[in-house]
């Protein structure tokens, strides 16, 4: 079985981790000056990195696999897991200066297996660092919190998720267009993880090793760059008909519809920005291609800020929607209502 992209090009030390200075720096420098605290809360979405970072400080610290202990919170939820634990940190460390434990989605842990943790995390022996790890820090107590040193982690932005696929497809001996590489970035949402396992499926269904941007959407169910630009086209220009139907055809094609309105806000955001800001045409050109842009520059007297508002509350309402095509084809007729108004 071929080992998963997001473990064979994991992070090893702090110099590969893209995207988060300004957590890399301050553990660094925690290090050179050798002021290692005792709690770290490590917070932000799936995918980010966490659990990396933690494993990097915990070796650059001097802990080996024999003093780290990694518990998933998910499954270790109860106070006798948290007792259990809280004995055991005082047994001295194997081999290491350091005994480092990493708690993955903190946050699952019950109330009563935080009261029984906060003693152990407010004074733990010396030897004894925690790293706490949530994609939800709203659900952890403030006594939790305010006990440990917190580090939001950032999304990375479209470019460095381009950047990062784009390598590691050449590193695998793949041929990745620039507009692929760019919807992978798109459909990743943010996350390294997401966008390195969408890409090895991607691999794994090529016959040439050149993957262009319709083999990613064959592959991955994005709707047809065609599809979305009629949408927007129909929807901008009052062809209620052909923005319906362009939305009809999504669902017919299996298409999931967050991904369709993902790819619809795109969309007219850049239509937007060809509007407002002229030297971005260079960028959207590398980003979509010449002809691509020559279509959403006819689009530029049509578009105003109205149509992204519109589809922004779509998208906020397809969450809870039972018809989940219905918040779009709601804007359409509310924008198009609008202009024939």
């Amino acid at each position: 079985m071929a080992e998963a992209l997001y473990r064979k090009y994991r992070p090893k030390k702090f110099s590969e981790v893209v995207g988060q200075d300004h957590i890399t720096k301050v553990l660094e420098g925690a290090i050179e000056q050798e002021n290692i605290g005792h709690a770290y809360l490590f917070a932000g979405s799936r995918g980010l990195g966490k659990t990396t970072i933690a494993r990097i400080f915990a070796k650059a610290i001097g802990c080996t696999e024999n003093d780290l202990y990694e518990i998933d919170a998910a499954s270790h939820t109860g106070v006798d897991n948290i007792r259990e634990l809280s004995e055991n940190v005082y047994t001295l460390p194997f081999d290491s200066p350091y005994k480092v434990y990493i708690i993955d989605e903190v946050h699952m842990l019950s109330k009563s297996a935080f009261n029984a943790f906060l003693k152990t995390l407010e004074e733990p022996p010396k030897h004894v660092v925690f790293i706490l790890a949530t994609t939800e820090t709203d659900k952890l107590p403030e006594t939790i919190v305010s006990r440990c040193q917190t580090f939001t982690f950032k999304k990375p932005s479209r470019k460095v998720l381009t950047s990062v696929v784009s390598k590691v497809s050449k590193k695998e001996e793949f041929e990745l267009e620039t507009s692929a590489a760019e919807l992978i970035a798109l459909l990743a949402d943010g996350s390294f993880r997401d966008a390195l396992s969408i890409l090895q499926k991607i691999h794994a269904s090529s016959k040439d090793k050149k993957v262009s941007v319709d083999e990613v959407e064959e592959v991955t169910g994005a709707p047809k760059r065609k599809l979305i630009s009629d949408y927007v086209e129909g929807t901008l220009k009052g062809e209620k008909e052909k923005a319906l139907s362009s939305i009809a055809s999504a669902e017919e094609s299996g298409v999931d519809m967050r991904t369709f309105l993902t790819l619809v806000l795109d969309y007219l955001r850049a239509v937007l920005l060809l509007k407002s800001v002229a030297s971005m045409e260079k960028d959207f050109i590398a980003q979509y291609g010449e002809d691509e842009v020559a279509q959403m520059k006819e689009l530029t007297g049509a578009i105003s800020p109205a149509a992204l508002i519109a589809h922004l509350e779509a998208s906020k309402e397809m969450r809870f929607a039972p018809i989940p095509s219905l918040p779009l084809e709601l804007a359409v007729i509310k924008l198009i209502g609008q202009d024939d108004a």
